[in-house]
């Protein structure tokens, strides 16, 4: 299961572990369609989930459905995510509350409605959640953004203390400056842009495919001994 596949990132982390031989459930508010022909041509299989995961009274019961439906789910990526901007002095509660809910509590919702099934099937899985450089950095005028982000690296970090030996890896990516609608103000902006790409060792901006790369091995066997780990994916800038 991705959450937020439709487009960015969520995209390519489905594109990549369909390419990896899982079937993929794609859940989110917006067509699959463009993700579905990539999958399909990767040749792999998606089904779509219609759900808004800013209703978080519904996520687990979404969770447990396709479970019940087309499961058991051995692979949790919880990738769907909002971004609101505005100088700290002015940020809205209805602004942090959005964000917060999207990037944080229907997160741990769904961990916790994958555990549940997990645990009582006898089965082992794995969750691969995507954090964000903000977890480790402050940014400007994201204040929701970095407070779900930095307690989403914090969460990682529990669930994986409380369920590595139960048999559930609990990881996370952090992404640099990808490509995606969520950086598409940045881009827009010459200054900003620049800035940016100059800090960047790797001398590019980084695409959803460098991202699926990554969850492909935290999902793998290759990765049975992580747990907890916050990985960054940024072209070197926290290294900067």
């Amino acid at each position: 299961m991705v959450t937020g596949a439709n487009t960015g990132i969520g995209q390519g982390i489905a594109i990549s572990l369909a390419k990896a031989g899982a079937e993929i459930l794609a859940v989110g508010r917006s067509s699959m369609a463009g993700t579905r022909a990539a999958v399909e041509a990767a040749g792999g299989t998606l089904s779509e989930i219609s759900a808004d995961l800013a209703e978080t009274a519904g996520v687990a019961t979404m969770f447990d459905t396709a479970w019940d439906a087309q499961g058991p789910i051995d692979i949790l990526v919880n990738n769907a995510g909002i971004i609101r901007r505005a100088d700290a002095v002015d940020f809205t509660e209805a602004d942090w509350d959005a964000v917060m809910d999207v990037n944080l509590k229907s997160v741990f919702l769904l961990c916790q409605a994958f555990a549940r099934k997990t645990f009582a099937a006898g089965r082992s899985g794995r969750i691969v959640n995507v954090a964000s450089l903000l977890s480790f950095q402050g940014g400007i005028r994201v204040a929701s953004y970095t407070a779900s982000k930095s307690g989403l690296a914090g969460l990682t970090k529990l669930l994986a203390n409380e369920w590595a030996a139960k048999g559930i890896n609990v990881n996370a990516i952090a992404p640099g400056y990808i490509e995606t609608n969520n950086t598409e103000a940045l881009r827009a902006d010459p200054v900003r842009r620049e800035d940016i790409l100059k800090r960047i060792p790797a001398g590019r901006w980084g695409q959803p495919s460098d991202i699926g790369g990554t969850a492909v091995f935290l999902a793998s066997d290759a990765a049975t001994y992580i747990h907890g780990a916050v990985i960054p994916v940024d072209g070197g800038w926290l290294a900067r």
